[in-house]
């Protein structure tokens, strides 16, 4: 009797210490989904420790295909085959990861893209996914955009002490952190009215006869002619910032940044942090216009290079690497400073959210 009496014991407290280790593990595990302008992603993060970037990522799925923002620019609203797609998506992958990691609702955020704000009917892509997952969907708005990719983007340890900026196809945006002292924080806006395909049309403009807008050689040349202007615009933006100069650490984002470690370093990487300098940029650059076949070759066997330039063709790749080497070159003292590429870009809101939720971290700014 007492042996079966010790085995029952054991067994309880076994069973007492697996559910508490898998309630603890639970508290550490995050998920979120995005609806993009063109894709849906969804996110499983293991958290160890998120103030300095300490985390893992455990599951990832990025739905391609979608025309969300082209049928909310064309119409002005959803179509609703767009509706019953999108909603159709987020309940099929959020069914999936609570069954299989078994995350606290509290730890699972919905979210869409400021674009879907325009929509007139987005109330009811709201009501159907809250009816099909008892989850409410957060629409990010324009203004808070920057905000979060800052605060997803760095590390919250270095908070006071770097910079971010993100080269989109637009504009190029991101901002800093001040301390203002008392344990407060203030959020400084950075942006720059180029982007990868904004400077690409704005050099395109500059060719007298358009037929030759798509000859290399005149490109290039008109490219470099117009790098004057590029400057000045940096310059403009980087002055109104005088703070900036005492930041040591730069993190940089978005595809541009993306394209050149992936073409340039060619590796895969867990790292979430690319560290590299001007002369690196500078020497894909070389590579870019003179050389380029190299990374038409490179993406026959290399799948993340094929994808590079399944989206850049090479005027876009040297209009990016115009903006990031005039970027790193204007900021002052920047070969005494740490430079990093975020390599996790599309899961910076989750960073953002999660973040926001931690105790330990002040991110009332």
């Amino acid at each position: 009797m007492l042996k079966k009496n010790k085995s029952q014991i054991l067994i309880f407290t076994l069973l007492n210490l697996f559910f508490s280790i898998s309630s603890f593990s639970q508290k550490n595990v995050y998920a979120g989904i995005e609806i993009g302008r063109r894709t849906i992603k969804v996110t499983v993060l293991e958290v160890n420790n998120i103030k300095k970037a300490d985390y893992k990522i455990v599951h990832y799925v990025n739905e391609e295909g979608l025309n969300f923002a082209k049928n909310i620019t064309a119409y002005g609203e959803l179509t609703q085959e767009d509706i019953n797609k999108a909603s159709s998506i987020v309940f099929n992958h959020l069914s999936q990861i609570r069954v299989k990691y078994n995350i606290n609702e509290e730890n699972i955020f919905l979210v869409a893209s400021s674009v879907f704000a325009s929509a007139r009917n987005l109330d009811v892509l709201k009501k159907k996914i809250s009816t099909l997952t008892n989850k409410n969907l957060d629409v990010i708005n324009i203004n808070e955009e920057t905000r979060m990719l800052v605060k997803g983007a760095i590390p919250p340890v270095d908070y006071p002490n770097a910079i971010l900026l993100d080269i989109g196809a637009v504009n190029t945006k991101g901002g800093y952190i001040d301390e203002i002292g008392d344990n407060k924080l203030e959020f400084m806006p950075l942006e720059l009215d180029f982007g990868t395909m904004t400077l690409t049309d704005a050099v395109k403009k500059t060719v007298a006869n358009q037929k030759e807008a798509s000859n290399m050689t005149v490109y290039q040349e008109k490219s470099f002619d117009y790098n004057p202007v590029l400057r000045k615009k940096v310059k403009e933006m980087l002055d109104s910032n005088p703070l900036l100069q005492q930041k040591e650490k730069i993190y940089l984002s978005g595809g541009a940044v993306w394209a050149f470690t992936t073409l340039y370093f060619n590796e895969n990487t867990k790292d979430h942090y690319i560290p590299f300098n001007l002369e690196d940029i500078m020497n894909y650059d070389a590579v870019l216009k003179n050389n380029f076949n190299k990374y038409n070759n490179l993406s026959k066997t290399d799948k993340e290079a094929a994808r590079v330039l399944n989206i850049y063709d090479q005027k876009y790749l040297i209009s990016a690497n115009n903006i990031l080497m005039t970027l790193v070159e204007s900021i002052p003292n920047s070969e005494k400073k740490k430079i990093y590429f975020v390599k996790e870009g599309p899961i910076i809101w989750l960073i953002s959210y999660i973040a926001d939720r931690s105790k330990k971290i002040n991110t009332n700014f």
